[in-house]
């Protein structure tokens, strides 16, 4: 499966879904509004993309999600990048 294709493994949506529960409510709830609006469409980049930004401590990602900063360093790729986009229209 190419990077742009449908990630179509749906266990592996799952468990992405799974990892993505956070300690702080208010990313909870953008998690949960990401995946209902987004998990059907998702490509192999937006997982690899979701997957940096899951890495990050929730204080880290809400900042990011409420455009309080701006990813940079390792974690700024380009599916991470779209991926934020994502986070922050739900």
């Amino acid at each position: 499966m190419s990077a742009g294709a449908h990630q179509a493994d749906e266990a592996r949506r799952r468990r992405l879904r799974w990892r993505a529960r956070r300690g702080l409510l208010e990313n909870d709830l953008v998690m949960a509004r990401f995946f209902d609006r987004f998990e059907e469409s998702l490509t192999d980049a937006d997982v690899a993309g979701l997957d940096r930004l899951l890495d990050l401590a929730d204080g880290e990602l809400l900042d990011l999600i409420l455009g309080r900063r701006e990813l940079e360093g390792e974690a700024a790729t380009p599916s991470a990048q779209r991926v934020l986009g994502m986070l922050r229209s739900v």
